[in-house]
């Protein structure tokens, strides 16, 4: 009989609680540090699940994708130039671990999506921000964003769990730049950004992580 997630998988469960939570307390008065550090325990305890369920190579590597996330939530509450730095650490992690699971056979038409992901998200990215000089550093930022989908929808890994869970993050990114665009006065972004961000990162790890352990022949209880 599977154990109930309490018992089995706690950091799950915590990861749950912290970035369910945070999307009601996010535009609170709570105070910043705190707030802060709530935002990161969301993406953080994905880290330590997947650090503890996997025990692998590829499931540290998945660990330190879902850490430097962590570390990116928050470091771009202070700095958006440190966020970024860390989140695109994590996409070279996550591309590093997507080039070792390749897909032996994929469509025509998945790989020409995979292809022109890459600069129409460059692009899109690039023509969001009406402060043109933020535009190019944008565009480089999506160059890395982007690949990382890309390579996480043509990898051996679940498409419609891991390969969803990337094009998740990618929107979620974009609407971030979009906020500093034509929608700089809309509520759509703050409706937006943070459940796709953590709902497309929840989706990654436990994809990940269920195709590691089957890979290792651990039963998932």
């Amino acid at each position: 009989m599977k154990r109930a997630i309490i018992e089995s998988r706690p950091y799950l469960l915590l990861s749950l609680l912290f970035g369910i939570s945070y999307f009601f307390v996010k535009d609170s008065n709570f105070p910043g540090m705190y707030l802060m550090f709530w935002k990161g325990a969301a993406v953080g305890f994905l880290a330590v699940y997947a650090f503890r369920r996997a025990h692998n190579f590829e499931g540290k590597l998945i660990a330190g994708v879902m850490a430097f996330g962590a570390f990116g939530d928050m470091l771009i509450e202070i700095d958006l130039m440190a966020g970024a730095g860390a989140f695109m650490i994590g996409h070279c992690i996550a591309i590093w671990l997507y080039s070792r699971h390749r897909r032996e056979s994929t469509a025509f038409s998945q790989k020409l999506f995979a292809i022109l992901l890459v600069p129409i998200t460059m692009f899109i990215a690039w023509s969001l921000p009406f402060d043109r000089s933020e535009a190019l550093g944008l565009a480089l930022y999506s160059l890395f964003l982007a690949v990382m989908a890309a390579m996480a929808w043509t990898s051996s890994f679940p498409r419609y769990r891991v390969g969803i869970g990337a094009l998740m993050f990618v929107v979620s990114d974009l609407f971030i730049f979009a906020e500093m665009g034509f929608l700089q006065e809309s509520l759509i972004p703050s409706w937006t950004i943070w459940p796709l961000y953590y709902i497309g990162q929840f989706l990654i790890v436990t994809g990940v992580v269920r195709t590691l352990r089957k890979e290792m022949h651990v039963p998932n209880p």
